[in-house]
């Protein structure tokens, strides 16, 4: 049995894994949207493009996928090169506290390097505690940019179609 938790990139062959991790995430934020098939539907059609990969992760090799982290390209001209958006990012119960999280984190690290990016950025809510305790722990920071202030996120949605 392997001890070590690893974290690898999605192949299009994993699509219903990654759809099944993150259904379970929408279920854990007690969403119902998008739909199981919606779901699935999102994760092909963004594994066709080169825009958007898929982390998966398990605690040990012996173990299936137990974490998924969702990653976006795009070029940025301030940067010169592509910067990664580590969109999501999810470990179910039962695998919390073994190292999945750390695995998926790394693993977005090694791809966004792999693919040049020269920064990559992520938001989490200001309450998840936990979440901000693994990204800082990898060297994730609210001042990831010059200056002196903290980066705030911010959103407006637009349609609820």
């Amino acid at each position: 049995m392997g001890d070590a938790p690893r974290g690898w990139l999605a192949e299009r062959d994993e699509a219903e894994i990654v759809a099944d991790l993150l259904i379970a995430f929408r279920d854990h934020l007690g969403s119902t949207r998008p739909s199981d098939n919606a779901m699935l539907a999102g994760v092909e059609r963004l594994m066709e493009g080169v825009e958007a990969e898929f982390l998966l992760a398990s605690p040990d090799e012996d173990s299936p996928p137990a974490g998924v982290a969702q990653l976006r390209f795009r070029f940025s001209v301030w940067e010169a090169a592509p910067d990664c958006w580590l969109e999501d990012l999810f470990v179910r119960d039962d695998a919390r506290r073994r190292g999945v999280g750390v695995a998926l984190v790394k693993a977005a690290l090694r791809r966004a390097r792999e693919r040049g990016s020269r920064r990559i950025e992520l938001d989490t809510n200001e309450d998840n505690a936990a979440a901000i305790a693994l990204y800082e722990r990898v060297g994730f920071s609210a001042r990831s940019k010059p200056g002196t202030g903290r980066e705030l996120f911010l959103g407006l949605r637009v349609s609820d179609e």
